[in-house]
C-alpha cells in the first residue's frame, strides 16, 4: 500500500482525469468568489453563452471594497461602488446568493467561510485571492487562482492544474508567554525566505501546531503564501471537529458522523515522504515584527535590523525610512490596525481587549479595530469588548478588508508608519507611500498604547 501525504489524499481524491503527464483537471468542491477578481470571468461565460456549471458550490461574498463606516449608505467611490454594484448584478442573473453589505453573513470571504462551517476537512477550495490558503487549517486544500482559472471553474466546477511538490514543517516545544500563531508564521518566513515555497505545499505539523486554537492554526496557513507556497494544510483533529460542529452549514446528525469517520483517516502516513522538509524549535520564538517591504524581512522584537549586501535589500530600507543595525525599540508609529483575513477573529480582539482593558491609546496613535465579519462583530458587542475597545480610544469600524490594501477608504498616508496585523507590507500595500509593520495582535495592541514599538517581552514575560 502506498504512503501518502495528506495533502496526496486529498488531492489524489480529486483528480478528474491526468492530461499531458503533468496536468490534472482537479474538481473544485467550494468555489468563493468576491467584487474583485469576479466580474471578467462572469463577463468571459457571459460572451461564450456558457452557464455556471454547479452554482450552488459558490459562495459569494463583499469584502475588499466595502467602506467599513456606514454601510447603509451609498458608496462614495467610484470604483469599488461599481465593483460591488456588478457583483450584485452578476450573482442575481445566475441566482448566486450573495452575502452583501448588510447581510448578516457578511465578511471578508475567508474569515466567514470557516465560521459559517462551509470550509470542512478534506475538500478543494478555491477563490480569486491568494490567501485562500487561510482554509488548510481545516485539511482542506485550498489555493488562489486567477481570473481566467475564475471562469474555468464556473463553467466546469474544475480547474487544469500542475499538481505541487509537497514540504512538511515542524515546529516543537514550548512557545515562550505572549507568542503568537502570527510570531510562529513571521519567524518561519523570516528564515526560509519568501521564495522557498515556490512550487510547494506546505504541510504543518509538531505540538506547536496541535496545540493551537483553530484561529491561529488559520493565520499560520494564511500567511504561506508569503513564502511562495501554493497553500498550507493542518491535520484535522478533535479540535477541528469541535469547531464545525452546530455551524450554520456544517453538517449535522448521522451526516456529520459519518464525514468525522472520513476526516479521521485525513493525516499523512507515517512513511510518507516529503519532497522538503523543516524543523524550528518553538523555544526560538519570540514576539515579530518586519522592518522592509516583503513579509520575509522579519526579526525578533528585540533584534536589530540585519545588514545585507545587496541592492534591493538597501532599496527596501530606504522606502521604510531605516538603517541597517537599527533597532526598532522606540520608534515612534502613529497608525496601527488590527484586522484582515489573518488577524480579525474573536480571538484576535479578546487579545487585544485583555491587553489594553483599563490603559488609553497614546495620543498620537490612530487605533483601527475591523472584524472580519458581522458575526465577529456581533461578538465583540456580546463580549463586552466593544466597550474596552472605546473607552480605551481605539476605533471599531464594521466589517471588510478596510487598511490590509488600498482598495477602500482606510487608507495609510504617504510616509506613515502602521504597525499592521494584516500579512502584506509591500510599498504602497496600505495606500500609496505608507510604511507597512506587520506584527501580531498582542504587539499591535502594545503599540497603539505606548505611540511607539516597546520590547513587548517585558511587559508581558
Amino acid at each position: 500500500m502506498e504512503n501518502k501525504t495528506l495533502f496526496d489524499k486529498v488531492w489524489d481524491s480529486h483528480i478528474v482525469k491526468s492530461i499531458n503527464g503533468s496536468s490534472q483537471v482537479l474538481y473544485i468542491d467550494k468555489h468563493l468568489i468576491h467584487e474583485v477578481t469576479s466580474p471578467q470571468a462572469f463577463s468571459e461565460l457571459k460572451s461564450r453563452g456558457i452557464n455556471l456549471f454547479r452554482k450552488d458550490k459558490i459562495v459569494a461574498t463583499a469584502d475588499h471594497n466595502t467602506p467599513t463606516i456606514n454601510q447603509h449608505l451609498p458608496i462614495k467611490d467610484a470604483m469599488s461602488r461599481n465593483q460591488l454594484d456588478q457583483l450584485t448584478k452578476n450573482c442575481k442573473e445566475n441566482d448566486i446568493e450573495l452575502y452583501g453589505l448588510g447581510h448578516k453573513y457578511n465578511g471578508i470571504i475567508h474569515v466567514i467561510a470557516p465560521e459559517l462551517g462551509i470550509t470542512q476537512p478534506g475538500m478543494t477550495m478555491v477563490c480569486g485571492d491568494s490567501h485562500t490558503s487561510t482554509h488548510g487549517a481545516f485539511g482542506s486544500i485550498a489555493f488562489g487562482i486567477g481570473t481566467s482559472q475564475v471562469a474555468q471553474v464556473f463553467a466546469s466546477q474544475c480547474i487544469i492544474t500542475e499538481k505541487p511538490k509537497s514540504m512538511r514543517i515542524s515546529v516543537n516545544g514550548k512557545l515562550a508567554n505572549g507568542v503568537s500563531p502570527k510570531d510562529v508564521i513571521l519567524y518561519i518566513i523570516s528564515k526560509l525566505g519568501t521564495n522557498s515555497g515556490t512550487g510547494y505545499f506546505a504541510e504543518y505539523t509538531g505540538n506547536v501546531f496541535e496545540n493551537m486554537s483553530m484561529e491561529g492554526r488559520m493565520t499560520v496557513c494564511n500567511m504561506s503564501i508569503e513564502m511562495g507556497a501554493r497553500g498550507g494544510i493542518i491535520a484535522p483533529d478533535n479540535k477541528t471537529y469541535d469547531y464545525i460542529k452546530g455551524r450554520e452549514f456544517a453538517p449535522k446528525g448521522k451526516e456529520l458522523d459519518d464525514k468525522i469517520k472520513y476526516w479521521e483517516t485525513l493525516e499523512t502516513d507515517e512513511k510518507a515522504v516529503f519532497d522538503k522538509e523543516y524543523s524550528f524549535d518553538a523555544s526560538d520564538i519570540e514576539p515579530m515584527i518586519t522592518y522592509g517591504t516583503n513579509p520575509g524581512m522579519g526579526i525578533k522584537i528585540t533584534d536589530s535590523i540585519p545588514n545585507i549586501d545587496n541592492t534591493s535589500f538597501h532599496k527596501s530600507l530606504e522606502y521604510m525610512g531605516f538603517n541597517a543595525g537599527e533597532s526598532l525599540i522606540n520608534k515612534q508609529i502613529n497608525y496601527v490596525f488590527i484586522g484582515s483575513c489573518t488577524n480579525s477573529r474573536i480571538e484576535d480582539f479578546r487579545i487585544v481587549a485583555k491587553y489594553i482593558k483599563g490603559k488609553q491609546k497614546a495620543d498620537n496613535i490612530n487605533a483601527l479595530i475591523v472584524p472580519g465579519s458581522h458575526k465577529v462583530a456581533k461578538q465583540i458587542k456580546d463580549e463586552g469588548l466593544q466597550d474596552i475597545f472605546e473607552m480605551a480610544g481605539f476605533e471599531l469600524r464594521q466589517p471588510g478588508c478596510s487598511a490590509c490594501l488600498a482598495m477602500n477608504d482606510d487608507k495609510i498616508p504617504k510616509n506613515e508608519y502602521c504597525v499592521s496585523t494584516s500579512n502584506r507590507n509591500f510599498e504602497g500595500r496600505q495606500g500609496q507611500g505608507a510604511r507597512t509593520l506587520l506584527a501580531s495582535p498582542l504587539v499591535a495592541a502594545s503599540v497603539a498604547i505606548e505611540g511607539k514599538i516597546i520590547d513587548i517581552t517585558k511587559t508581558i514575560l
